[in-house]
Parts: C-alpha cells; structure tokens; sequence
C-alpha cells in the first residue's frame, strides 16, 4: 500500500497515512481519462449557438428578376445563401452536446487521475483545515506552508462555506467537494490538497 505524509496547517509532518492501493496506486488509463475530460467539457457547453437560415432572414419574399430573358442567372430569392445578407446554409443551430459515458469508466478515468498525482507526488494530504472567520490570507499561508503550485485543487469532505469564500478569490486555486470531484479538475491543477477525512470519504466510494 503506498504511503503518504499527513501534514497540519504548519506545514509540519503529524503522521503518515497509508493511501488504498486500487485507488491512488492503480497504473493511470489514459484513455478513460481522456473519455472523462472530454464528457466533462462537452457537458459543460450551453448549445445556445443559432444562425439563421433562409426562410428566417427578414426580406426577400419578392423574385428579384423575372425567371428569364435578363442574360442574368435565375434567382428566386434575395435572402438564398450565395447572396450578401443571406440566410446561412448548414449552419449551428441550438442543441445539446451532453452525452453519457460507462459508470465503471468514469470510476477508472477517475481512480486514474489520482493515481496520476500520487505518483508524480503532485497530492498533499492535510490533518485538518480549520478557519475561525472567511479570511483569504489564512488560506494562502497554509497553501504557501505546505508548498502547494500556483494551480491548487483542495478537496474537502463536505460543503463548508467559510473555506470555499476564503479560497475562492485566490487565483488559480479550486474548492471542491467529495461528492463533485470530477477528473478534469484533478488533471487541471498542479497539485491536489486533500483533507485527511477527505481520502476516507473518497475510499469509502470508490473502493
């Protein structure tokens, strides 16, 4: 089982903490992950994009020029897609990109992930992370103390507003939760600052 330092606030080592080896020591599927990613992105778009065709640009009812005998090519309408201030041909009209993807293959894409950050030794675990009042210097000192990148993900083990609101105005850093961890957050951030009732939460499920 692969081991891993707990750390407290300070920065300092209070104990070590043996990590569930089928999931943060599995050998990454990049594969799954990148199914994961792109389901992740293709959910998040709105689809509202629309063009309008032909029959929806305003004008154009009326036959610019009889059928025959002007030497010009025949036109039924000033709004067809050859001509300037035309309807668009083929164009985006609104829909939905969401799709869906195997729950076992989210579940690998997602293990693989973490596996990923544990082996580039990219996660640190916290004992604990405690905030008396909404303070965004407090969260920098301990991201600074524990050598957290620019680019920090914190997983915390459930909604807890005063840490979310201290940490969101810090850039580059992420809060979120056990229950909303997705594999596009992992993989986008440098490191990973997982609470230790976090890891437990996380082994509980995916076990």
């Amino acid at each position: 089982m692969p081991k891993i330092d707990v750390l407290n606030m300070a920065g300092a080592k209070v104990s070590e903490l043996e990590l569930c080896e089928s999931i943060f020591a599995i050998e990454p599927n990049a594969s799954a992950m990148h199914i994961a990613v792109v389901n992740y992105l293709a959910n998040q778009r709105q689809g509202t994009q629309s063009t309008l065709t032909r029959s929806e640009v305003s004008g154009g009812g009326k036959k610019p020029w009889r059928q025959k005998g002007t030497g010009r090519a025949r036109q039924g309408s000033t709004r067809a897609p050859q001509w300037y201030h035309g309807g668009i041909a083929h164009g985006p009209k609104p829909r939905s990109y969401r799709f869906e993807i195997n729950k076992k293959v989210k579940r690998l894409a997602l293990k693989s992930a973490l596996s990923s950050k544990v082996a580039a030794n990219e996660m640190i675990v916290l004992d604990e992370l405690t905030l008396a009042a909404i303070k965004t210097k407090e969260v920098v000192n301990v991201l600074a103390a524990v050598k957290a990148a620019k680019k920090t993900l914190i997983v915390l083990p459930e909604k807890n507003d005063v840490i979310y609101r201290s940490a969101r105005n810090i850039e580059g850093v992420n809060v979120t939760f056990v229950n909303t961890l997705n594999v596009y957050d992992i993989l986008n951030c440098d490191s990973i600052v997982v609470l230790k009732d976090a890891v437990a939460k996380i082994e509980e499920v995916y076990a």
